[in-house]
């Protein structure tokens, strides 16, 4: 996995966590246990520190970085989906930022929100626990109890933490391609 030190400062990986071998950790970044950070993903400490707290998930081709003076921090059991950007911003137990969506500095989103696809939360937005966000800018648009959306927001969690032990287990690179 591509890990790098950044000013004295590295990546730290707890052991049962699934990092893909194409994602890129570089200085100050935490990834707790069980949490999973898929292929092309890239997360980058250098301006500041970069969470990713226990059981969450941040997917394929996903950014996650701060400014400085900021931090980013992905929930536990959040999910940043696929082509994702949260930058500078926090994100709540069990959330999910659905693909493509972009989370911006000093951006709040509470416990099991959703964020929907292509969304974006504009810097500084304060988003309640458990709403449905969507739109560019993101509004609220209604609470995620009762929606399609909740679906998801309480089986994704789960869901990646197996994936991530089936890859932990089962990824091996193909040699004679």
């Amino acid at each position: 996995m591509p890990l790098f030190s950044f000013e004295g400062k590295s990546p730290q990986v707890h052991p049962d966590a699934f990092i893909a071998p194409t994602a890129t950790l570089v200085g100050d970044v935490v990834v707790e246990a069980g949490a999973s950070v898929w292929y092309n993903a890239v997360l980058r400490g250098d301006f500041a520190q970069v969470i990713v707290r226990a059981g969450a998930n941040v997917q394929d081709g996903a950014v996650v970085h701060a400014p400085p003076g900021m931090t980013a921090e992905i929930g536990p059991g959040a999910t940043v989906a696929h082509l994702c950007c949260v930058h500078g911003a926090t994100i709540g137990a069990e959330a999910m930022i659905a693909n493509g969506a972009t989370v911006l500095d000093g951006a709040k989103v509470g416990a099991r929100c959703m964020v929907a696809a292509g969304s974006l939360v504009v810097g500084g937005s304060q988003i309640p626990d458990g709403m449905l966000v969507t739109g560019s800018p993101a509004k609220v648009k209604s609470p995620i109890d009762g929606t399609s959306a909740e679906f998801w927001v309480n089986v994704n969690p789960n869901a990646y933490q197996e994936l991530a032990r089936r890859h932990l287990a089962g990824v091996e690179p193909v040699l004679d391609a």
